[in-house]
């Protein structure tokens, strides 16, 4: 074992005995206390400095996951069908297969410009390298779909994959970035940083390239095309994370306290693997990880595809947007809420709350889809579409946040990055792997026919040409109310079976139950 990092581990070992996150009872076991509720204001300098830091560097990872996420997604609707949408759902996975490379982004780095610097500095000019790169290309790629859908996957697969490897050293830089009391602002931090970003990539990406909605508020002569293309977004993109980058390498210092680790990288990141597996084979550790694994099944077909749905019923893409962007302000009041909450109750107590919240917007969110007008989108209909989305969000929001802070909250900081990203990864997979199978179901499920030819119209092109030789498709049967009902019956059924009982027992437990004895 590294001995250095043996001396970081039992010197964590210490000051955590002596935090007010954990005292001895009678019996001279461990019992979980309360932590102290803090506001942003009442943070030290040092504290809100570190926050408006992380959330910078928390937007920058989520401009790619709203492109990868959101607007390609909607963009690729208009040429495939949901199952082909499904394949390109796989450009999300290095999300949840980070914890295979983050033992090295813990273990390598430069000792003189910082162990999270080391990474954070060249993944972000990566990225920027590969964003400019596909702006010169996406219009191409965009206009054969059906035949380039591998090519578009790789290229948002490697930023993502980008992201993620900045997520794990940011991850771990938070938790030596806030002081002990501050750690659940971290969660905040990076709601409101990737929500930003998302935001960002997909509500004012989409607002920004209609041209209905630049003809509607911003021209008096109308063209054929938005105030910005995808092209021109990307290259912004790109432009943003080098300045960010030069700031990061030229302006902001990172503190020294690991920097002798980097003198032993491939001990130290044997033992990192090691302490990792240890990590995950503790009991508690496992049963955590099957709650991440199973708890987003019941959310799948909702989020998935409710709102390709409505666009595919007629809700146009910028009154979408601009429910969004009603929405938005909105998330970040949430994530400021639902850290004071983490910091007051236990902290996975707003989770199970937003569970129920959610299986019961789930049920909502068919409604929007069955009940759209025929005549078109009214404005009664938008305002509650938007109170539906905001109070969704809201709900998924705290779930979020609340399951963020019990994570800073159990993890080791001497192995922060892997820890983290190990509980993180897991939890980002639970809502990864039902996907592709939940996108595919609609199609396998939904029966369409063309009045003109008699052959299926499941798919938009199919649509399109039934629609130019004057037919019209009729939907038997539709898959998303099908995927949407074994979804939320599932939940229910997890959520009274396991995840409720299994999570008020795992919180209530002392910090050092999460602990690997391999160290």
């Amino acid at each position: 074992m590294d001995q250095h990092i043996e001396l970081q581990h039992r010197k964590r070992e210490r000051e955590e005995m002596s935090l007010p996150v954990a005292e001895f009872d009678v019996d001279g076991e461990f019992e979980t206390a309360q932590p102290v509720s803090m506001s942003i204001g009442s943070l030290s300098k040092r504290d809100r400095n570190g926050f408006y830091f992380l959330t910078m560097l928390y937007y920058l990872q989520g401009v790619p996951v709203g492109l990868a996420f959101g607007s390609v997604p909607f963009i690729l609707k208009e040429h495939l069908s949901y199952g082909q949408i499904g394949i390109f759902s796989f450009a999300s996975y290095p999300y949840s297969l980070k914890l295979l490379w983050s033992p090295i982004v813990d273990a390598f780095f430069w000792p003189r410009f910082g162990r999270r610097r080391s990474w954070i500095v060249p993944i972000q000019l990566f990225s920027a390298l590969v964003l400019l790169i596909l702006s010169f290309r996406i219009d191409d790629l965009l206009k054969t779909a059906e035949t380039k859908l591998p090519v578009i996957t790789g290229f948002f697969f490697v930023l993502v994959f980008a992201s993620a490897t900045q997520d794990i050293a940011v991850d771990g830089w938070s938790l030596t970035l806030l002081s002990k009391p501050a750690l659940p602002y971290a969660s905040t931090a990076q709601t409101i940083g990737i929500n930003s970003g998302y935001f960002t990539s997909f509500t004012v990406f989409l607002a920004l390239s209609s041209p209905e909605l630049a003809n509607r508020y911003f021209r008096s002569v109308p063209r054929d095309e938005g105030l910005v293309s995808f092209p021109e977004y990307l290259r912004l993109c790109s432009f943003a994370y080098l300045a960010v980058t030069a700031f990061v390498a030229f302006f902001y210092r990172e503190d020294k306290e690991d920097e002798d680790l980097g003198q032993n990288a491939w001990q130290s990141t044997k033992h990192i693997y090691h302490t990792m597996f240890g990590v995950l084979q503790l009991e508690n550790m496992q049963k955590l990880i099957l709650v991440h694994l199973v708890a987003k099944i019941a959310f799948q077909a909702a989020e998935a595809v409710t709102n390709l749905k409505l666009v595919e019923k007629g809700l146009s893409k910028e009154d979408l947007a601009v429910i969004v962007l009603i929405d938005f302000p909105f998330e970040i009041i949430f994530g400021y809420m639902a850290a004071k909450w983490s910091t007051r109750w236990s902290p996975l107590q707003p989770w199970l709350i937003a569970f129920v919240g959610r299986l019961i917007f789930a049920v909502i969110s068919m409604s929007q889809v069955f009940f759209f007008p025929k005549q078109g989108a009214t404005f009664t209909y938008l305002v509650y579409v938007t109170v539906v989305h905001v109070l969704g969000s809201f709900l998924s929001t705290v779930q979020f946040v609340s399951i963020c802070a019990f994570h800073t909250q159990i993890a080791d900081p001497v192995i922060g990055g892997t820890y983290m990203t190990v509980l993180n990864t897991i939890s980002n997979f639970g809502g990864t792997w039902p996907r592709a199978l939940v996108l595919a179901g609609v199609d396998w499920f939904t029966t369409a026919t063309c009045s003109a030819t008699g052959d299926s119209c499941t798919t938009e092109p199919a649509k399109q040409r039934c629609r130019d030789l004057d037919g019209v498709c009729t939907t038997q049967r539709d898959g998303y109310y099908v995927m949407n009902i074994v979804c939320i019956i599932a939940g229910v059924l997890l959520f009274y079976g396991f995840i409720k009982r299994t999570l008020e027992r795992l919180q209530n437990l002392p910090t050092q139950a999460w602990r690997s004895k391999k160290m």
